[in-house]
């Protein structure tokens, strides 16, 4: 009998190759392992605004652990799992912990949402290569702490972005003293989210609600903020462009992004 029932997917350095596509030969295999009967999901640090073309793209994907685990969502019905934004007070102080600086602030919400000058300083920030996703999908207001607050939305995560990872590395022990859960992604940032708030805890809401054992599940990753749900599901998948981190703690090692790892992934681990 087989072993895993599910499979989370990473998708930055993951199931988007590096000019944040995704391969055909992803979702071919994608669509068989949900013609067996086996469950997809996507494990991302990104919100729901910036997954549009996933869900359209995926037509078999069912669950989404979004905000790096803030949001849980059956994507079918729209029926929210799991939610866990951050407290007002603390995004309060993710505000003036950053004021005056020159930062780039992305809060992840019910909307996406930078600064309006912000979207073509992105290069700047070493984000360059979402510009257009940023164009496309998210809220730009003059003053984003101003917008946040007239709109109550809630902040499933504060990513805070420097210019070179040293300025991060600086920034980092300011942060440290909040009570929250902090997360090194892409080359210059810091997530900040809510305490408890991780993949690994996200895959297991999501594994609550389906009555499925987390030793059966496969999470697929190469990141930082990757390293939890790894280290709780069942098969531990490192992409082989995974940071040495990911890989010393993964059971296996595929493919890289731009190649068929994640292909490979699905028919030597999920459908064997």
């Amino acid at each position: 009998m087989n072993d895993y029932d599910l499979i989370a997917f990473d998708m930055d350095g993951t199931l988007l190759d590096s000019n944040k596509k995704f391969r055909s030969s992803s979702l071919e295999a994608i669509s068989k392992a949900a013609a067996k009967g086996k469950i997809i999901a996507l494990s991302t640090g990104r919100s729901m605004p910036e997954l549009k073309e996933a869900l359209e793209t995926i037509k078999d994907l069912q669950y989404v652990i979004a905000v790096s685990g803030a949001l849980v969502l059956n994507c079918k019905t729209n029926k929210v799992i799991y939610s866990n934004p951050i407290k007002k007070e603390l995004v309060d102080k993710l505000f003036e912990l950053t004021k005056n600086q020159d930062l780039f602030i992305h809060i992840h919400s019910d909307q996406s949402v930078i600064a309006r000058n912000m979207l073509e300083r992105m290069d700047e920030f070493q984000m360059g290569v979402y510009k257009e996703m940023f164009r496309k999908n998210t809220s730009r207001p003059e003053d984003i702490q101003e917008y946040v607050y007239r709109k109550n939305l809630p902040v499933y995560k504060f990513n805070i972005y420097s210019k070179t990872p040293e300025d991060r590395e600086k920034l980092y022990p300011k942060a440290l003293g909040l009570p929250l859960e902090l997360v090194y992604s892409e080359r210059t940032s810091i997530e900040c989210s809510a305490k408890n708030v991780s993949k690994g805890n996200g895959l297991i809401k999501l594994c609550q609600e389906l009555n499925i054992p987390l030793c059966r599940t496969i999470a697929v990753g190469d990141a930082d903020n990757d390293l939890d749900i790894l280290n709780k599901a069942g098969l531990a998948v490192a992409m082989a462009n995974a940071n040495q981190k990911v890989k010393e703690i993964a059971d296996v090692i595929v493919d890289d992004n731009d190649s068929d790892g994640c292909a490979q992934a699905i028919y030597e681990y999920l459908l064997k």
